[in-house]
């Protein structure tokens, strides 16, 4: 069951309301707890008439099929003009010749010391760390890395699908290099076979990236796939490889 209400990030886009999303498992039961998964771009996961391009990830189907005790939290991403590349970089960047200014600290601030709250408050949650995740795609995958390297004493593990390392220029971002990841923090990671050529500096940064993380002692699973490409249909593909990476095994 997924239910949706609006919200607002003050601090990022005023009064301008967006719509936060919670998947709840099968068989929810208030008297117990679950752990969490917080994700990015929510309009893209669930429901294909609210997807951007018209193809989710479908993950509530993959959810309740295999009776996945999670709960997924996340939030519409800023469709207005470059607000979704401002809001999910940690990195001031240029895209086409436009310079993007950085507001992703602002958002991950909202997100653990507003969003998360409040689900905890309204949902049965295991509020804890090692209960609580991360995960995106794209943007939304350079995301979860930045969370995970200055956020992580709220979250220990995270999914990174088709992370836009690139916007570093070929260099590892500095919020990696100089990031703090708990010992125990896991890690999935992936790259599309087909989607290295959308970047030139990406094949390379993805390689660095990968062999930093592993030197930080982040227990990283990390996959090339074979004909994966830069869409949602993709994307959804990858669920149980990064579901059951991250320990979210299925009860069927």
């Amino acid at each position: 069951m997924v239910e949706s209400w609006n919200i607002t990030i003050p601090r990022i886009t005023g009064k301008r309301e967006r719509k936060a999303y919670v998947y709840l498992p099968v068989d929810y039961d208030e008297n117990e707890r679950y752990p969490v998964m917080y994700m990015f771009d929510g309009h893209n996961l669930f429901d294909d008439s609210e997807a951007t391009f018209g193809k989710s990830w479908g993950l509530a189907d993959y959810l309740d099929y295999t009776r996945t005790r999670l709960i997924i939290a996340a939030v519409e991403c800023n469709q207005s003009g470059n607000g979704r590349l401002e809001e999910y970089s940690p990195v001031d960047f240029c895209d086409g010749g436009a310079l993007i200014k950085a507001k992703g600290k602002k958002y991950m601030d909202w997100l653990v010391k507003s969003f998360k709250p409040y689900i905890d408050k309204n949902f049965a949650t295991l509020p804890d760390r090692n209960n609580t995740a991360i995960g995106g795609s794209s943007m939304g995958g350079l995301m979860t890395i930045f969370a995970l390297s200055k956020y992580n004493r709220y979250f220990s593990r995270g999914a990174a699908l088709s992370p836009s390392l690139w916007v570093g220029g070929g260099e590892i971002p500095g919020f990696i290099k100089n990031g703090s990841f708990g010992k125990d923090t896991l890690l999935y990671m992936d790259y599309g076979s087909k989607e290295f050529s959308n970047h030139s500096v990406q094949r390379g940064v993805f390689a660095d990236t990968a062999a930093e993380l592993v030197k930080k002692k982040v227990m990283l699973t990390c996959r090339v796939v074979q004909g994966g490409t830069h869409s949602e249909a993709s994307w959804e593909k990858q669920i149980p490889f990064f579901m059951n990476s991250l320990g979210f095994l299925p009860e069927n």
